[in-house]
């Protein structure tokens, strides 16, 4: 199928297209934060804290993905990313070889959770150890919680500075910590937007998620209430082009197929006349130049060695982002349109790179997943 057939697939994807592969792939390479902690030493506040889903708690909401070790998808509906909750280190014989594969392929950190005021922390000390070994996992941050607890402010340095030292001896290097307190006795919080911070800089897309917007009108609030969703197809088109000749099919049928879904929230009946009225309101030039990049850069990639490494890498990023930005332009054309008001091609070019650009360091996190 030539490349022309592919923008027609994008305009017009088939009503059943076959692209679920696509989507198995990515659920099975979701960027994924691995809880390494004890029971009570505070892992379902964390998820809490950052995630903002009450309802989840360890064991609840979580589905079990090894012998000794569970997940959690976030969020429920369109997954972006994992938490992982190692359940088995209160066994003597706890061994992380599952977990750590469960975590390969994937762009990835590790964060070890330790109440301040405990010292057996054993288990997780013998577990770093075999993941340090591993070399599976890029990045980690050790967090202290209920800090607080320790009424001593003295004795609670020495506490935080002991289980520190631990985790730092067994990493072989010193491990960035953040101190928490999830909730105070006057119902406050203490260091949760360092955490998330921290977090944020380990997994790029859940600082899309958890990032609290500012709108300044309608059309924008409108699109904040659907960004997820295009961050999931985004999301899905980037982990698809990471196979060499998936991407020339898959991703116009992923985009296609966020279009419809995205007109049909916004009341619109998206057809291929409305869809070649979107093109056409991009320029004259849109649809040539989509064509030709995504054909070129899936050409790349079959390039002997260059193509699976960079070549793949780039295709990967180019993908997340236009999705993502074809998905932003294409909400702020169905939201006027659906008041009956054009939009200014130049204003929506203008869009299309803000989006563009906005999402290059998430997608550099996106090619570490292989």
């Amino acid at each position: 199928m030539g490349i022309f057939s592919r923008l027609k697939s994008f305009i017009n994807p088939p009503k059943n297209p076959d692209i679920e592969s696509a989507f198995n792939y990515q659920m099975e390479h979701l960027p994924t934060l691995w809880l390494l902690g004890k029971t009570g030493a505070g892992k379902s506040s964390l998820i809490h804290a950052v995630t903002k889903d009450s309802e989840v708690v360890i064991g609840d909401g979580f589905r079990p993905c090894t012998r000794t070790s569970s997940s959690y998808d976030f969020p429920k509906e369109k997954p972006l990313m994992r938490f992982l909750d190692t359940r088995g280190l209160g066994e003597a014989d706890y061994d992380a070889t599952e977990d750590i594969a469960e975590c390969q392929g994937r762009s990835n950190a590790l964060i070890i959770v330790m109440k301040a005021e405990d010292p057996e922390q054993g288990g997780i000390i013998n577990a770093l150890k075999q993941i340090k070994k591993s070399r599976v996992i890029k990045a980690l941050v050790l967090v202290h919680t209920g800090v607080h607890l320790i009424a001593c402010s003295q004795e609670r340095e020495q506490c935080i500075a002991y289980n520190q030292s631990q985790v730092d001896k067994a990493w072989g290097s010193s491990v960035a910590a953040v101190n928490v307190d999830f909730e105070l006795e006057d119902g406050s919080s203490f260091g949760v937007e360092a955490l998330k911070s921290r977090l944020a800089d380990l997994v790029p897309i859940l600082a899309q998620l958890i990032k609290d917007e500012a709108y300044t009108n309608s059309e924008e609030k409108v699109f904040a209430a659907l960004k997820t969703e295009v961050l999931w197809y985004a999301g899905t088109a980037g982990a698809s082009d990471a196979i060499p000749a998936v991407g020339l099919v898959s991703v116009p049928l992923i985009q296609g197929k966020m279009l419809h879904s995205l007109a049909n929230q916004y009341g619109i009946d998206w057809d291929k006349k409305t869809m070649s009225e979107f093109i056409g309101s991009l320029g004259a030039g849109f649809g040539i130049q989509y064509a030709s990049r995504l054909g070129l850069r899936q050409l790349v990639k079959l390039i002997p060695v260059y193509g699976q490494t960079v070549g793949a890498a780039t295709a990967v990023a180019i993908s997340f982002c236009s999705t993502y930005a074809i998905g932003r332009v294409g909400c702020k054309y169905m939201y006027h349109k659906n008041k009956g008001e054009s939009v200014p091609e130049a204003e929506l070019k203008d869009i299309y790179r803000s989006a563009f650009d906005s999402m290059k360091e998430v997608a550099k996190n996106e090619t570490n997943k292989e």
